[in-house]
């Protein structure tokens, strides 16, 4: 049977909403066991069950007898490769405590290292496959509206150092930043770890507060500056008890990067295995602009990629790419030049801008929306 529109059911009540007509629909990561169904009467045809449980009277052999595919559970994981919904930060801290991080974050990290973190085995390589699958799903409801029912994302990314501590003054202007972004109804992203990426995730989360409780946050914060200073998780979390109820934004972090701890600044995770899926999908997201704050290697990596994505139109739209820091971008790296020569020519030049003021920024992310172009 051939499917023109594909039905996703992740909960046990979209489920049942259709009253056993099934076909054409991929049922993800529900648990049967204790719903009272006579499956003999259900029309699942072309269905696809993706990591479900299943009472013990049904047999898998009955269902794809009947016309259904089933991907089945895959043993001895610490995580849910089917998984239906992103990553919380309450999730994944989930065992952590000042003096042991027995995590649900570090546990899959173990997990992930003692498998081969860069060679796994097969099985292995094909649940992190399942589960990244199951993350870009999961990620495209939320930037389409169907998890907070607010419409489509105008999704604004931020990249930079992951070392840059809470006290160097662009993480401060990136906090004020995003916090301006947020409040101008855009979406922001970021790669989900410490450094530039928390304060990304920690001016959304405060879009809310005035400059004087910025000022109020960047003290508490300022006793743990980078991610290997003790108190440094403690210190976010005091944050997060001054202000507990920020504005939404999403973090894409992995576990490929495990030393890096996720921040805690984002109520959405999309958490990979995968970093260069993570990656190339970061900034693909980032349709309303991606923002270089200054960093390091990591951060020419991904500026060059933002570069070729629009170089070469590859997602259908021209977008913004700000480098927030002139000195960096213009003097010590000379970034900021070559991206200028490389578009001379092409849509995207127009696209361009360096500054070190955060207003500015705003104002030019603003004014030039992405736009679709023939390459």
């Amino acid at each position: 049977m051939r499917c023109s529109v594909i039905r996703e059911l992740d909960t046990l009540e979209d489920f049942l909403k259709h009253k056993g007509q099934l076909h054409c629909s991929v049922i993800q990561g529900l648990d049967f066991s204790e719903v009272d169904l006579d499956w003999g009467k259900l029309n699942f045809s072309g269905a696809v069950f993706l990591g479900c449980h299943f009472p013990k009277d049904t047999t898998v052999d009955f269902l794809i007898q009947n016309g259904a595919v089933v991907f089945p559970n895959l043993p001895n994981l610490p995580y849910n490769p089917y998984r239906a919904e992103l990553y919380s930060r309450e999730e994944l801290m989930q065992g952590w405590t000042p003096r042991e991080d027995q995590s649900v974050d570090k546990k899959i990290y173990d997990h992930f290292e003692a498998k081969g973190r860069a060679k796994p085995d097969i099985l292995e390589s094909l649940a992190q496959r399942i589960h990244d699958h199951a993350v870009d799903d999961a990620l495209r409801d939320l930037l389409e509206g169907r998890v907070e029912g607010d419409g489509v994302k105008k999704v604004v990314a931020v990249m930079g150092g992951h070392g840059t501590p809470r006290t160097d003054p662009y993480y401060k202007k990136v906090v004020k930043l995003t916090r301006d972004l947020t409040r101008a109804g855009y979406f922001i992203a970021s790669g989900g770890g410490p450094g530039m990426m928390e304060a990304a995730n920690l001016g959304a989360w405060l879009a809310e507060v005035d400059d004087a409780g910025l000022e109020e946050v960047f003290t508490v914060l300022s006793v743990a500056p980078v991610y290997s200073d003790p108190g440094y998780m403690q210190a976010a979390q005091s944050v997060i008890d001054l202000h507990p109820h920020g504005h939404s934004s999403i973090a894409v972090p992995t576990w490929f990067y495990g030393h890096e701890p996720t921040n805690l600044f984002s109520k959405r995770i999309a958490k990979y295995f995968s970093n260069s899926i993570r990656e190339d999908g970061l900034l693909a997201i980032a349709e309303y602009g991606v923002i270089f704050a200054p960093g390091s290697a990591g951060t020419t990596q991904e500026i060059f990629m933002d570069a070729t994505q629009n170089h070469y139109v590859t997602f259908d739209k021209v977008s913004p790419m700000v480098f927030l820091g002139e000195d960096r971008y213009t003097q010590e790296t000379m970034i900021y030049p070559c991206i200028k020569q490389l578009a001379e020519g092409r849509a995207y030049a127009e696209m361009l801008h360096c500054t070190d003021s955060t207003q500015d920024v705003l104002d030019f992310i603003i004014s030039h929306p992405p736009f679709e172009t023939e390459g």
